[in-house]
């Protein structure tokens, strides 16, 4: 079953929420709906469920539009952040409770529910009530119950963020590997980066009520399509520059750009902390920079910089082995080359890759 989403427009007392949103979402797909709280993102997947209404734009499951059908009618599992368990209910009764409901015959039932639990991984713990389980118990409960009328769609919104962080990786990994297996078309939300990479097949990063960019982690990443989507997805260096002459120039360092014409217009060059190279001797396309303070962070070390020609401070990130041979102290005067440059001059982006400096 795959999901199209087409010029969906929403707003809650004239403000508006959703503004023009559109994505496809294949079959078989895990597809993440990334961006910070307020962004449209649990408001999107309502209305994909059938728990809001739209006020323009469709929503198509297989090519059929399903504006008017009841989220039952739409064969949608749901799961919610904080469970929704039934309290008074062991783990058996919750998962087959939707089944229940609809008379399935009682051995299909014990069936199911049995086949479910195996794939959660609770084999054992049928008779337990929601209070006697874990967190992250409760939420492959939630999961499991959400399965087993065998939906088309699959629809998370948060679902391991009232989960501790520990919990909350354990969990990506195993909802990872059941996706592999059962392959139902699925939707999560999250604003947590790592954990939308970790998971999903493609990434839908959505701000301000408008999506950003579609693609794979390594795409959005690498490829990003706007500042909003360099600044979300990870700590940055900003430079301040300018596009003239067919060069972007910052620092003092000239870069060929292919949008820069003979007009000056002013640009901001975007540099990952992993993408400053940080030398004790000059090199091409380098620029003299001050050590202000030295951080080990597991792996790597994090360097704060002052540079005289760049109007802020600046932070790199050199691997554990490299860090030790430059034997880097504040006060320490270096030389820093962008490896890696990306340049937005307004609505126009492009991505260098400053080889040759």
């Amino acid at each position: 079953m795959s999901i199209a989403v087409q010029s969906i427009v929403k707003a809650f007392d004239g403000h508006p929420v959703l503004r023009d949103v559109s994505f496809d979402v294949p079959g078989g797909e895990l597809v993440a709906l990334l961006g910070p709280s307020g962004c449209g993102k649990t408001t999107l997947l309502r209305i994909i469920a059938g728990l809001e209404h739209a006020d323009a734009g469709h929503v198509l499951h297989s090519g059929e539009p399903v504006g008017g059908k009841s989220a039952r009618d739409r064969n949608v599992g749901l799961v919610f952040q904080h469970y929704a368990l039934f309290r008074h209910m062991t783990v058996e009764q919750n998962v087959s409770f939707a089944l229940t409901v609809r008379r399935r015959p009682r051995e299909k039932v014990r069936a199911r529910v049995s086949e479910l639990l195996r794939l959660v991984q609770l084999e054992g713990l049928e008779r337990r009530f929601p209070s006697q389980l874990s967190g992250g118990q409760r939420q492959r409960v939630a999961l499991a119950r959400a399965l087993a009328t065998e939906p088309s769609v699959l629809l998370l919104d948060e679902p391991f963020g009232a989960l501790d962080a520990r919990v909350r990786k354990e969990l990506r990994t195993w909802l990872r590997r059941l996706h592999d297996e059962i392959h139902v078309t699925t939707l999560f939300v999250t604003h947590d980066q790592e954990e939308a990479f970790e998971v999903a097949d493609r990434v839908v990063l959505m701000d301000g009520g408008r999506v950003e960019q579609v693609g794979t982690p390594r795409e959005v990443f690498d490829e990003p399509a706007s500042p909003f989507v360099m600044r979300f997805l990870g700590s940055v260096n900003i430079f301040q520059g300018r596009l003239e002459n067919g060069q972007a120039l910052f620092g003092g360092i000239e870069v060929p750009h292919p949008a820069a014409s003979d007009r000056v217009s002013p640009a901001r060059l975007y540099v990952r902390p992993h993408e400053l190279v940080v030398h004790h001797d000059p090199v091409a396309g380098s620029f003299p920079a001050v050590v202000l303070r030295v951080t080990p962070i597991g792996s790597a070390v994090r360097v704060e910089l002052d540079a005289p020609t760049v109007e802020n401070p600046l932070s790199a990130e050199v691997d554990a082995e490299r860090a030790a041979r430059l034997d880097l102290e504040p006060g320490d005067h270096v030389w820093v080359e962008p490896r890696r440059l990306r340049v937005f001059d307004g609505d126009a982006v492009d991505s260098l890759t400053a080889s040759g400096l």
